[in-house]
Order: C-alpha cells, then sequence, then structure tokens
C-alpha cells in the first residue's frame, strides 16, 4: 500500500472572497495576493485600468443615457 504524502489543500470554497471595485464580480484570493490582499480592490488587469475610464459603463453593461 502507497502512504500519501501530507499536503496542505485549499478548497476554493474555503478561500476569501471579494467583490470587484468595477465589475462587482466575486473574485477568490490568490497566493500572488497574500502580502496585499487587503489592498486588492480589482478581480483583473482590465478592470484596475478601466477603474477611471469613460468607458466604464459600457465596459460594465450599464446603459450611458
Amino acid at each position: 500500500m502507497k502512504q500519501s504524502k501530507t499536503r496542505k489543500t485549499h478548497r476554493k470554497g474555503d478561500l476569501p472572497e471579494k467583490q470587484c471595485a468595477v465589475c462587482g464580480r466575486p473574485f477568490a484570493w490568490r497566493k500572488k495576493w497574500a502580502a496585499v490582499w487587503d489592498e486588492v480592490r480589482y478581480c483583473s488587469e482590465r478592470c484596475r485600468r478601466a477603474r477611471n475610464s469613460t468607458n466604464s459603463a459600457r465596459f460594465t453593461g450599464a446603459s450611458a443615457e
């Protein structure tokens, strides 16, 4: 019988989540954000770039009337 190695595994459901400040989608913690998780506000580079854009209404699907 093989001995299994003990590994620290995380299920995605166990990770902390936030909502993106631009698109409002939920996103989960990532290892690369471990040191700055409190400062993370955007789910992607695209949302980070669109934060001050005049096209953000079009990006989020809101009507600009």
